[in-house]
């Protein structure tokens, strides 16, 4: 079953080493090569790849451009001279086997923000779906949107709501409205962190029928790490406390650019729901995917 997906971390407009805008560095693309052979991604491998790529040393020139690139549900910053005006990325990942066995999958993310004054406005949409032998196994739909009003001092307030529909989870679809207040820890060079929390809603549309109100209590922690010129890290997490059960995502990923527009990205997602309704088919579903995406 695929994931729900948490929020993907924009690479952002981060130009080559050698400043032409062209391809990344040899070494850069070999140590991510490296390294995902290495650890296969799980998750027990990311501080062993954090170490890999810290190794080739940060990149301070580019990396407070990376760190303007807007994380969609989290903590996407204020409105600057970086990133003032409209920007967004589409991002695409598909897998096809055939012979012995028929699979395709899709991965399909599309997000945009533009800014107004104190305000950050976003908007995003994503798509999945896995065949087997022209079965569907898997297929979900996601719409958000989210605003950010900031207060200056690295404290903000944010609002955001979610339709999200997902066959084999037991779930038809559900809807979620949280607002709460935010605040950056951490703004350097290398280094972003962001927490928020708040209170919110929530509206269960049960696969086998019927329906429930909620109400929830939200956290969430948004952390980003320029790990060379080219490559950046990010860790996202989320808690989604209701009366009868609890949501956690999380999201990890490794973006490296390939010039100013393209960069490969490489993540894990991750969902568990404490207690799932009867018709779902597992309380974890986790997805790990390489893409493309395209960043303007």
């Amino acid at each position: 079953m695929a994931t729900q997906p948490t929020d993907v971390y924009n690479p952002g407009h981060v130009p080559s080493p050698s400043g032409d805008g062209n391809m990344t560095s040899v070494s850069d693309m070999n140590a991510l090569c490296t390294a995902c052979k290495r650890h296969a991604l799980t998750p027990a491998a990311l501080p062993a790849l954090l170490l890999t790529f810290y190794s080739l040393g940060p990149g301070a020139s580019h990396a407070r451009a990376e760190s303007e690139a807007e994380s969609l549900f989290y903590a996407p910053p204020p409105a600057s001279d970086q990133n003032s005006g409209f920007s967004g990325h589409a991002e695409l990942g598909y897998t096809a086997l055939s012979g012995n066995t028929n699979t395709e999958t899709l991965l399909a993310k599309g997000r945009l923000s533009w800014y107004s004054e104190k305000w950050t406005h976003t908007f995003r949409m994503e798509t999945k779906s896995v065949r087997d032998s022209g079965n569907t196994s898997a297929e979900q739909y996601l719409v958000g949107q989210r605003e950010r009003y900031n207060l200056g001092d690295s404290n903000y307030l944010f609002e955001l709501g979610r339709w999200e529909k997902e066959r084999f989870s037991g779930y038809d679809n559900q809807f979620t409205t949280i607002a709460g207040y935010g605040r950056q820890l951490l703004d350097t060079d290398h280094q972003q962190l962001s927490i928020e929390g708040g209170p919110g809603y929530r509206f269960d549309d049960f696969e086998g029928g019927g329906s429930k109100h909620n109400a929830v209590g939200y956290g969430a922690f948004d952390y980003d790490f320029q790990l060379t010129d080219t490559a950046s890290f990010t860790q996202q997490a989320s808690i989604e406390a209701a009366s009868d059960n609890i949501t956690a995502r999380s999201y990890t990923a490794i973006s490296v650019a390939l010039n100013s527009s393209l960069s490969l990205r490489v993540s894990h997602e991750l969902k568990s729901n404490s207690n799932p309704p009867d018709e779902a088919e597992a309380h974890t579903d986790r997805t790990t995917a390489a893409s493309v995406v395209y960043n303007f």
